[in-house]
């Protein structure tokens, strides 16, 4: 690990993947039914909740190893701003006394744009998988 920067992305990526993965296997466990009815009562379709709940799970679990950091960010960070666009935005930043704010929904958008701006490589396994595309891409850039 070369510096403190690192340190963080790891921090970052692993926590992040960690509580999506929570909240993924969480709408699986409870009945994804609830989560699918829960998605049609805001106007959502339904089967979207399938999509949501899976790309948590594979998505928090491909964080936490390390594995395509920046692409399951991006699609983190879409979460993220559909969740504060359709639902959260309404309550406010702080909520509204009958729902949450969206000002932790935010900061997760924000802590995933940043893994997926910055990628996240020490202690991942992308740097075993990948290790000579790596090397080749970016003397190519340079």
């Amino acid at each position: 690990m070369e510096n403190k920067f690192e340190l963080c992305s790891v921090i970052l990526r692993v926590v992040l993947g960690i509580i999506f993965f929570i909240h993924g296997f969480v709408k699986f466990q409870g009945g994804i039914e609830n989560t699918v009815g829960w998605f049609s009562s805001i106007g959502l379709p339904g089967f979207l909740a399938y999509g949501v709940a899976l790309i948590e799970v594979v998505g928090g679990l491909a964080l936490v190893l390390g594995l395509f950091t920046r692409w399951v960010s991006v699609l983190f960070a879409v979460l993220m701003l559909g969740a504060i666009l359709k639902v959260k935005l309404a309550a406010g930043f702080l909520g509204n006394g009958q729902m949450a704010g969206y000002e932790l929904d935010l900061a997760f958008l924000v802590m995933a744009v940043s893994l997926a701006l910055t990628g996240s490589n020490a202690f991942a396994l992308d740097q075993l998988i990948f290790k000579g595309q790596k090397t080749k891409s970016a003397t190519s850039l340079n």
